[in-house]
């Protein structure tokens, strides 16, 4: 080995080794901080989701009696227009049980929240509105196309099932026993009904 090269390998010895720099940006705090600032936000956004993606008990009864009303007014406008008598039936025993239910809904609602009709949040009528709407306009077209028959029972079979999921989800929220008893009264009564409509066939 020369000296050149001698020289050149003792310098590399002696020179101080360079430790990399730790920025605030590369620093374990700052790794830390920012875990704890996500999982706050996602815990939140969870939060906020469960809490309050949920409607009140209150604003679903509301909703409730809305569909219900809805529901009744359009069995109104046509039944009378139903060919098969089982089905017409059929249908008067579901406007009553709709009547009953909503009668007993709109005087639970009147003593537990004040409420008056007509006084429901602009979300919950537009809802309820497009509903019957779409409803109303797929009957008068079945009507106009002389389907009415099997287009209503098909209808009022999954008004049924719509309005029961409603019922269990007010039922399995509230604590109230006379809120409770109502419903399950509704329930049972609209399940009988619904294989009615479910299996009705216009070829019976």
């Amino acid at each position: 080995m020369d000296n050149q090269e001698y020289l050149k390998q003792i310098s590399s010895m002696n020179r101080p080794n360079k430790k990399p720099k730790v920025g605030f940006l590369s620093s374990p705090f700052f790794k830390v901080a920012v875990g704890g600032v996500v999982a706050f936000v996602l815990i939140a956004i969870i939060g906020s989701v469960l809490s309050g993606g949920k409607a009140s008990i209150q604003e679903q009864t509301i909703a409730l009696r809305l569909q219900l009303d809805n529901t009744l007014s359009v069995i109104s406008d046509y039944q009378p227009n139903i060919k098969s008598s089982d089905l017409r039936s059929g249908s008067a025993s579901l406007y009553g049980v709709l009547s009953n239910t909503s009668r007993e809904l709109t005087e639970y609602i009147t003593e537990q929240y004040s409420y008056k009709s007509g006084s429901e949040s602009e979300a919950i009528k537009e809802e309820a509105t497009t509903h019957k709407d779409e409803l109303a306009a797929d009957l008068f077209e079945a009507k106009i196309n002389g389907t009415l028959d099997r287009i209503f029972a098909h209808k009022m079979a999954l008004e049924i099932s719509l309005i029961t999921t409603k019922e269990a989800s007010i039922y399995d929220a509230s604590g109230n026993e006379s809120l409770r008893s109502l419903l399950t009264t509704s329930y049972n009564s609209l399940n009988n009904l619904y294989d009615k409509f479910s299996n009705f066939s216009e070829t019976k």
